[in-house]
């Protein structure tokens, strides 16, 4: 099989390898399947995209709605170079998931809304979904109906044109959509278990995603929720495209 790519935003190490590690464990996958770049260090090399069986975005402190003047150097030329290569793999239906960041990188490329209106809390949330989720291969085996975690500034307010919408929540009407056949977006994290958000709460308990004295409380609500479900659509994600 060819290994597939994980591309990287977060400059925190602790925060960048307990998500390559979580991507590791519940993709199925080791060290050689999922390469790894962390985006945030260095700009982005040039990718063959023949050399890999598709392409994983993570999570990342960037937030693509931030007026460009709030954007620091490094999320601008990461931004761009997602842009340019989000080019190729739509071109080409290539397969891609992006986790959280996903929505607002590949939702901008499409022409999506992406802004705060419908931003979340730490936490578990529970996720519907859709009509056309239920029937997508990437959701096989999945419930209506599902816990998940997530946590974010913004969110997709009005989804790209030609986009499938495939899971809500009730504070956030678009949570997951598919352009095409092979390119995925979810808001939720298919990575994150409970203690892997803990992880994530005390390492950006400065980062304004809550008040930092609120940090205790967000990590012993995160232990009472369960996430067993979306973690199917990263084994799903491998099973079809692996190759």
């Amino acid at each position: 099989m060819k290994p597939f790519l994980l591309l990287a935003s977060r400059a925190e190490d602790a925060a960048a390898e307990d998500e390559y590690e979580a991507y590791l464990r519940y993709g199925g996958l080791d060290e050689s399947q999922l390469r790894r770049i962390r985006m945030e260090q260095a700009p982005l090399p040039d990718l063959a995209l023949e050399d890999y069986s598709g392409i994983i975005v993570g999570g990342s402190p960037f937030t693509s709605s931030d007026p460009p003047e709030k954007k620091s150097e490094a999320q601008h030329r990461v931004e761009r170079e997602l842009s340019a290569l989000l080019d190729r793999i739509v071109a080409a239906d290539y397969p891609f998931l992006g986790a959280c960041y996903g929505v607002g990188t590949l939702g901008r490329h499409q022409g999506a809304v992406i802004d705060r209106t419908y931003g979340e809390q730490l936490g578990g949330v529970t996720i519907s979904l859709s009509p056309e989720g239920l029937q997508d291969p990437l959701l096989a085996g999945m419930p209506a109906e599902f816990t998940a975690f997530t946590g974010h500034k913004e969110a997709c307010t009005v989804p790209p044109p030609h986009a499938v919408l495939l899971a809500s929540s009730a504070a956030c009407p678009v949570h997951m959509f598919r352009i095409k056949q092979n390119l995925y977006a979810t808001q939720f994290h298919p990575e994150l278990d409970a203690e892997g958000l803990v992880t994530r709460i005390d390492i950006y308990r400065h980062a304004g995603y809550f008040p930092p004295e609120s940090a205790e409380e967000l990590m012993a609500a995160a232990r009472t929720f369960t996430a067993t479900e979306p973690m199917k659509i990263l084994r799903n994600f491998i099973k079809i495209y692996g190759r």
